[in-house]
């Protein structure tokens, strides 16, 4: 696969090439250092991947981006602002990576490359293991028209409602169409418990725990939610958060 490396910064492309080299799958055709170059590349290498930064002297990565005719390569934004990771996913992009680039986020984006090139390739295709998330990782959340990029650890309380299922963070609850089980595949069980078949907490939003029915437990979470926990998820979670 193809990738054209867009940055401003040589160091900055010079980083990336040394964190690519563990993706044989990734072979960098070229680089650019500013939306005119980009082009020349673009039309040159129609490489298969791009990694993009936002700002560049003159024309930004978005407004390349933007301007780009279909097929537009898949795109990975590397940047230091994450105030553009919205407007990053409403164009597409694959993901959005904070400098300087965490090496198990670049896995990430590379799984998810991987995810969205064999999707179309039928059921012969093979799923990809996802990592987990971790605590300081950013997702992007999107409900309609409304849009937030969330760090995962501010995530205090994932309901399950059907086949969507509802999270809680700050003053925002979007429901994703996603199941829970989808979710909880994704989150570290060091830090996100599943309290019973609807809900999955997070351990850091606990403030209070009291006995309940039947040898259960009640949980109130930072904020005032409470969840139960059957007697059987109340021992697992004693034996998990004992010493």
């Amino acid at each position: 696969m193809k990738a054209l490396l867009i940055d401003d910064e040589r160091l900055a492309r010079n980083e990336l090439r040394r964190l690519l080299a563990v993706f044989p799958e990734i072979t960098i055709a070229g680089e650019a250092a500013n939306a005119k170059q980009a082009r020349e590349q673009l039309a040159a290498l129609t490489p298969d991947l791009i990694f993009l930064d936002v700002q560049m002297p003159g024309e930004t990565g978005m407004e390349l981006l933007e301007s780009l005719e279909p097929p537009v390569p898949h795109v990975i934004f590397t940047t230091a602002y994450d105030e553009f990771a919205v407007k990053a996913f409403e164009l597409n992009a694959l993901d959005y990576l904070l400098k300087p680039v965490d090496p198990a986020r670049l896995a990430a984006a590379i799984v998810r490359l991987h995810e969205k090139v064999s999707g179309g390739a039928g059921e012969a295709a093979k799923p990809v293991a996802r990592d987990r998330l971790a605590a300081e990782d950013k997702v992007f959340v999107r409900e309609g028209d409304r849009c937030w990029f969330v760090e995962v650890k501010t995530i205090r309380l994932l309901e399950s409602e059907g086949n969507y299922t509802r999270v809680h963070f700050a003053d925002a609850q979007p429901q994703l169409f996603r199941s829970l089980n989808a979710m909880e595949e994704r989150l570290d069980p060091r830090y996100f418990f599943r309290a019973n078949r609807r809900q999955i907490i997070n351990l850091a939003w606990i403030d209070q725990i009291e006995p309940w029915f039947s040898g259960g437990l009640l949980v109130h979470l930072k904020g005032g939610a409470k969840v139960e926990l059957s007697r059987r998820q109340a021992q697992e979670f004693r034996e998990k958060m004992s010493l």
